[in-house]
């Protein structure tokens, strides 16, 4: 059976990313966590929301307002600033990469995953690559199982995870599926993820 630590555990070190997937409620959701971050919030975080592949993305014009931290929709080889907020672009996977500053994003076109391009795997598994323990992971409502494989690599690398409870999120299947597919560090409602996010970016201490 997948296990959780108790929601005063903490990671042995500072997190610098955080990678967040959600899919149907995902907004909702989002929005009743991302501006609980104060300004001073020193991580990244890398955001993939499953959206209509041939629309624009309004999640930097939503969230602009409401949050404390820049919010940037993710450029190809951009740069990864902490405390900076960014959102995959439409019909992109959002990926990590190294170059020689650093951290970066990189865009691709590859084939859909779990129907969906961006997909959350993709982003995770980068991540877990570039950032290993120093990455934390999380998977909010949605209909699918796109992210279960992904949040299990960024475990592996050694990062730490969090799921919402299953019967808190708008559709269950995303963050179900996610516990089927091994152990996790956290499963929460949202109303409780704000101060473990904290923790995990000031080297664990809540």
């Amino acid at each position: 059976m997948p296990t959780s630590r108790q929601p005063s555990a903490t990671p042995a070190g500072r997190v610098d990313a955080i990678v967040v997937g959600a899919s149907a409620g995902g907004v909702d959701a989002l929005s009743l966590l991302l501006p609980t971050l104060p300004a001073d919030f020193r991580p990244a975080l890398l955001v993939v929301v499953h959206l209509p592949r041939d629309r624009p993305s309004l999640l930097v014009d939503v969230f602009s307002p409401r949050c404390a931290l820049p919010v940037h929709e993710a450029g190809d080889k951009q740069s990864i600033q902490p405390g900076t907020l960014y959102f995959a672009p439409p019909d992109y996977h959002l990926l990590v990469d190294r170059d020689a500053h650093g951290p970066s994003l990189a865009l691709s076109l590859d084939a859909p995953v779990h129907f969906s391009r961006p997909a959350i795997d993709v982003l995770f598994e980068s991540a877990a690559d570039v950032y290993g323990a120093r990455l934390g992971g999380i998977l909010l409502t949605g209909a699918n199982a796109d992210g279960a494989q992904g949040l299990q690599a960024v475990r592996r690398a050694g990062g730490v995870t969090l799921v919402q409870t299953p019967s808190t999120a708008r559709a269950s299947t995303m963050p179900s599926a996610a516990l089927a597919a091994g152990p996790v560090d956290f499963v929460l409602p949202l109303e409780q993820m704000p101060a473990v996010l904290r923790a995990w970016g000031n080297g664990g201490a809540i």
